[in-house]
Parts: structure tokens; sequence; C-alpha cells
């Protein structure tokens, strides 16, 4: 909460929270499987009386605060939609966005607490929700970026993230609770996070087929018409796993790098790391530089003056086009684990561990070739 005013009064308008672990899996703090990790990578929220600390006396109503949360994100959101009734806040006025992204919790980092069907479920409850409730809150935020730290490929990065949304929202227009003419919208929603790796033109392209392929599945699949109700609104952060701790200097490069590929790829949001991350919590010489990063690269470089500066050439182009056909071969797996429904077939491809054994096999495969 002091750490949040201090920023507030020197112009900052909006609140990002991470959450510790026991929150993350939904353990109270003085639960014994806690013990350890309490406020350890974030904060710490067991009910009501915390997460009203956390905002005491920051304006909610003006805020766009975002929520790193995945499992517990329904509960989270309450608790903050309750902390701003308290506060006579209208909470149909609040911005902000949930990660709520469960099902990449089995592909990647395993902080899942309800099986995958019942976890969606309470993906496209929220969503209606939101709809009704908080119609400026993005209530879910496909994460691709933990699917590369894991080890999958940029093929497989687009395919399993884009087969995510397919598979929530699937399930929010087979609930009928959103009217025919006000789904666009909803879709219109969904936005991503995406990982930037140091294969620089390979990133780009990704970027580029993730833009290409989300426009196809929101016209084609949702009969979305409306251009901005089809935008691949995503952000990106770059590739954390390839920063070493050996010579952590070099990592500047490499970030720089990282950074301009998603530039290049078009995306609307960039958080760059600092260079001594595999080392410590970032110092502050460390951070200023990563922000200079990001300055130099919007500001002096010239290449936010033109969308797609690298469209036309043959061989972004094909690279672009063939991720696509790849990605598109992953669908039709995914089609026939789940008899005809991609829906379907990502939760067969849960279960079975088709998803995670992909991922394995890309992961061994790198390690192989760089060691």
């Amino acid at each position: 909460n002091k750490l949040f005013k201090m920023n507030l009064n020197k112009g900052q308008t909006g609140l990002s929270v991470a959450f510790d672990l026991p929150t993350q899996t939904g353990y109270d703090s003085d639960h014994v499987l806690s013990e350890g990790e309490v406020g350890k990578v974030g904060v710490p929220i067991s009910n009501l009386e915390d997460m009203n600390k956390l905002f005491q006396d920051i304006p909610l109503e003006q805020m766009n605060t975002s929520m790193t949360i995945n499992a517990p994100a329904a509960w989270l959101l309450s608790l903050y939609c309750a902390t701003a009734e308290k506060d006579k806040v209208d909470i149909s006025k609040l911005q902000g966005t949930t990660q709520n992204d469960i099902l990449k919790e089995y592909l990647s980092r395993g902080t899942y607490i309800f099986p995958p069907k019942e976890s969606i479920k309470l993906i496209s409850d929220m969503i209606v929700f939101c709809y009704k409730e908080i119609p400026k809150w993005n209530p879910t935020n496909i994460c691709s970026y933990h699917l590369q730290e894991a080890g999958a490929t940029p093929v497989q990065e687009i395919a399993f993230a884009l087969s995510n949304a397919i598979c929530i929202l699937d399930t929010v227009k087979e609930s009928n609770q959103i009217p025919d003419e006000d789904f666009p919208k909803v879709v219109g929603r969904i936005s991503f996070f995406v990982n930037a790796g140091i294969r620089f033109v390979e990133e780009l392209c990704k970027m580029r087929a993730f833009t290409e392929m989300w426009d196809e599945i929101c016209q084609d699949r949702y009969g979305v018409d409306e251009p901005k109700y089809r935008r691949f609104r995503y952000g990106v952060q770059v590739n954390s796993l390839g920063l070493t701790a050996q010579q952590p200097e070099i990592n500047i490069a490499r970030v720089a790098i990282q950074a301009l590929a998603g530039v290049i790829g078009g995306t609307q949001s960039l958080h760059t790391d600092s260079y001594d991350e595999a080392l410590a919590l970032p110092t502050e010489d460390a951070a200023r530089i990563a922000l200079r990063t990001q300055q130099i690269v919007a500001h002096e470089t010239g290449i936010t003056s033109v969308a797609d500066p690298l469209g036309g050439s043959d061989y972004v182009e094909w690279m672009t086009d063939e991720m696509e056909r790849q990605a598109e071969e992953i669908f039709e797996h995914l089609e026939e684990l789940g008899d005809g429904s991609i829906l379907e077939g990502v939760y067969v491809g849960i279960e079975n561990g088709w998803f995670v054994g992909e991922i394995a096999d890309a992961a061994y495969r790198f390690e192989r070739e760089v060691n």
C-alpha cells in the first residue's frame, strides 16, 4: 500500500498486483503448506481485511488495476469489488485485468486448483459476470509467455494459446448467457501476454502470425465483423529464461534485441527485464537501464512510426505463413483428439498429458542442441 501510494504520487495511474504462492494456490497464510512462502513472490491475501489494507485510501474508481492471479481469480476479483463497495465506489466504473488463465497452469506453471472443465466453467462465469457488472474489466489474459518459458517452440506457443482462447470463448458462447449481438464485445475483451525470445526474426514472425490467426478466428469462428473487436490485444515481456547469471551485463544486449522484436512484431505493451534478473531482485541501476532500453526503442529508433516495418520481406512473409500452417496442423490434431471439437480436444490433451509431453520434448531437443 505504501509503495502504491508513493508511485501514485509520482504520477502513476495504474496498479499491478502480484500475489504470493499460497494465495495463487488458494491457501491462507497460516496454513501449514504456506510455511516459508508467505509474501515471497507477491502480496499475501487471505481475506477481505487483507484486500482492504492493500488498497486503503486509494481511489479505485480512478485506477486501472492488473491482478496476476489465475485459479482463485474469481475470489480475488470479488474481494476487490467488495473493497470498492466499502469505499462507496460503483463497481461498474472499475477498470483492470485479471490474468485468469487457468489452462496454462496445467501446461506450464502448475498452480491449478480445479479440474480443467470446472476451471473453464469458472473463467466463463467470470467473463459473463464482468460483461454484466464490470464492463470495463478485462476478465482474462491468455498467457503464451509461460509456455515458452517451459520449453514450448514459437509454433506451439501460438497454437496452444489460441486453442486455449477458443476453449474459453466456445464455453462462453455455449452458455447462452451473452446475447449474440453483444458477443463481439466479449471477444474484444480477450487479451494476450506473449514471450519475446532471442531468435529475432522468428519471434517477430510469431507475433505477426498470432495477429493474423486471431483476426481469422474472430471473424470466421465467432462472426466478429467490427475490426476493433478482432484486434490482437497483447503485451510482450522479454524472455527471462534466456538471461544468464554468467556475464550478466551481456543480458543488456539480449533484452534490447528481444524488445526490438516485440515492437516490430506489433506489441502494444512492453516489459523489459533487468539485466541482473538471473541473480536477484533488480538493482536500481539495472531497473533504470531496462527503462532506458524501452525509451531508446520507442523514441530514438523510429520503428514505432510505421506499422509492420518488415512486412513484404520474402523471408518474413514465408516464415509467418509457415508458422500459421504448422499451428493449423496442431488445431487439426486437437480436433481429432476431441472428435471434431477443439474444446474437447483441449480437455483430452490436458488429461492424457499430450500438451505437457509436447512441451517437454521441445525443451529436451533445445537442451540437447545447446549442451
